[in-house]
């Protein structure tokens, strides 16, 4: 031992304390090596050697038997389980889903190929995903003009729309675009025609804007998202599809409910209501539908607030509120039911409870759907919100993630329809009898016969209650007291109606052109009827002749000179040319008293003469 641990230190001055401690536990094993087969008994000796006869102060041991252990199934428990799997790298990670990607691009690129249209076919995927493009396109045109029966030439001319596609820029996605329909025209039986459906609909969603900007590319990325959807119902990318179409859909929700807030800022409510009803039929996915029902809902509230201002009839005015208050609580309502877990669901529940209307429960079904909606929507985070203010992007990070998008746009909702329905429910509350007999469509014979005359005499009488039109007023030659509600209208010598005060007769206004004259009498009214001015004097000019000609004026006085009888001096005298014009005078120039640019200088003892 000690010479070991000499030679040790001998050869490892440095690390002696390592080595001395190494060399121990040498010489320890070696012991033990040596002193094992005398410590280990056999199974012989343990038969033939008698065992010590037991006595009472001894502890007893346990007998060991020589037989093996049966060998069984052990469970493995979780930890174990977690122990042994395999975890993999961040580098295996990266490289796994950059073979994947690679795959997904070039599925052909693993295949092991010497033929010239492979190699071809290769160079220009490696050259797609170098970013050089042009290079790319040239040995694409070239495996398509040069191997028209190639295995590659679908794959081929895919990578070449490719290429215009991932090179980016606005007449790049252009031909991107055709070069994708002329593949779907080409192929369109083979799997990759989805592919480039699918990429036709993301050059459109790659263009698209903010709401409040032009919405022509989110229209155009729809249709063409939808048409994928449509056509190709089994490919491997219709997730992808509707994800795209929802998050197109968001951005036109978005667009439609902010013009319908700008609209309810101005108090301008059948614009509003139509732009929130076009939302809440076409979106049901919206991120906001919650405070899109809500803004509904508070526009019928506020037309409601309006007509109790209004002086009308109590059973009017009542009928009136009701349609418009039903109207509202059946928005608030839809936001109870359908989106109970939406973050604004109280504020529907505290309108329903100030309009003392119940307030609806929801349905186990209706809350587990409205819940799995919302769960479903991201949240901002710091990512999403540098993103939002350096790219001019949309905003469709609360987009739905479940669902499926609307494939057909139902029949929008215009303002001019809000408005004509107010109309009819402003008739209908005032004369809800004229408004059965409408709906049922039975008419007086009195009004059947004033309708025929009118019809007949080419005057069509404007609704009860409604505000008459230019088209109402009947002709010059119409009978006083015609068929129009509550105006009489009096034929004047000039053809012309006169101006009515909108109720009741005439005042007996009349309007004259020029050349007119009353003095002619008008009829006498029959006998028993109420004369057409109730006696009143017409207003009028009681001379209304034509006008003497206008005097023509006398020609101005020949111009004559005062100083009589003198000549006009020689030189003052004016100078005409051939042709008649005045020749302007010039005066002469005196070169010995000034010098001019443009005439000749001074020369010799005139340039020193100031004079």
């Amino acid at each position: 031992m000690a010479i070991k641990t000499a030679v040790a230190r001998s050869f490892f001055p440095r690390r002696g304390i390592a080595v001395v401690l190494l060399a121990g536990s040498f010489a320890s094993a070696t012991a033990y090596a040596q002193q094992a087969p005398n410590a280990a008994p056999t199974a012989a000796t343990d038969q033939t050697t008698p065992a010590p006869p037991a006595s009472s102060d001894q502890t007893p041991t346990a007998v060991m038997s020589n037989s093996a252990p049966k060998r069984g199934r052990t469970r493995k428990t979780a930890e174990d389980k977690k122990d042994e799997k395999v975890v993999q790298s961040k580098d295996t990670v990266k490289s796994e889903k950059a073979r994947k990607a690679q795959m997904k691009i070039n599925p052909l690129g693993k295949v092991k190929s010497d033929q010239p249209d492979k190699q071809l076919y290769d160079k220009a995927l490696i050259a797609i995903n170098k970013g050089r493009f042009e290079v790319a396109r040239l040995d694409l045109q070239t495996l398509l003009s040069t191997y028209p029966d190639s295995e590659y030439q679908m794959r081929s001319k895919l990578a070449f729309a490719d290429s215009w596609y991932r090179e980016g820029g606005s007449a790049a996605l252009a031909q991107a675009e055709t070069e994708y329909h002329d593949f779907i025209i080409f192929f369109p039986n083979a799997p990759e025609a989805a592919e480039a459906q699918m990429r036709i609909g993301d050059i459109y969603f790659k263009q698209m804007d903010r709401p409040d900007r032009d919405y022509a590319k989110a229209v155009h990325a729809q249709e063409e998202y939808r048409t994928m959807l449509t056509q190709y119902p089994d490919s491997s990318l219709i997730p992808e599809a509707k994800q795209h179409l929802r998050e197109v859909q968001e951005v036109m929700a978005q667009r439609e409910s902010q013009i319908g807030e700008f609209y309810g800022t101005h108090e301008n409510w059948a614009a509003a209501i139509a732009r929130y009803q076009t939302v809440v039929d076409t979106y049901p996915l919206y991120s906001h539908i919650d405070q899109t029902l809500i803004g509904l809902g508070d526009a019928y509230a506020s037309m409601s607030r309006y007509i109790r201002t209004l002086k009308l009839p109590e059973d009017a005015r009542g009928r009136l509120l009701k349609n418009y208050d039903d109207q509202a609580v059946a928005a608030y309502s839809r936001v109870v039911t359908q989106y109970a877990a939406s973050p604004h669901v109280e504020d529907a529940r505290d309108r329903l409870e100030a309009m003392n209307v119940p307030i609806p429960e929801p349905t186990p079904e209706q809350l587990a759907a409205s819940q799995a909606l919302e769960d479903s929507r991201q949240t901002y985070n710091l990512a999403n919100r540098a993103k939002g203010l350096l790219f001019r992007g949309p905003d469709t990070v609360q987009s739905a993630r479940i669902g499926d998008p609307a494939m057909a746009d139902p029949k929008a909702t215009l303002a001019p329809t809000v408005s004509h329905r107010s109309e009819e429910a402003f008739k209908n509350a005032l004369d809800p009898k004229t408004a059965a007999a409408t709906s049922a469509g039975a008419a007086t014979p009195a009004a059947a016969d004033a309708a025929a005359a009118n019809t007949a005499a080419g005057n069509t009488p404007a609704a009860a209650g409604a505000p008459m039109s230019l088209q109402d007023i009947p002709a010059g030659d119409a009978a006083p007291n015609s068929a129009v509600t509550g105006t009489s209208f009096t034929a004047t010598p000039t053809g012309v109606a006169p101006v009515s005060s909108g109720g009741g007769a005439s005042v007996g206004v009349t309007i004259l052109s020029p050349g007119a004259t009353t003095s002619t009498p008008a009829a006498p009214p029959p006998a028993g009827s109420v004369p057409a001015n109730y006696g009143l004097k017409t207003v009028g000019p009681t001379n209304a002749g034509d006008l003497p000609p206008v005097e023509k004026a006398a020609e101005a006085p020949d111009a004559v000179n005062d100083v009589a009888g003198q000549k006009t001096p020689q030189g003052q005298q004016p100078v005409f040319d051939k042709n008649g014009k005045q020749k302007k005078s010039k005066a002469e120039f005196d070169k010995g008293e000034e010098s001019s640019s443009t005439h000749k200088k001074k020369k010799g003892l005139k340039k020193i003469n100031p004079f």
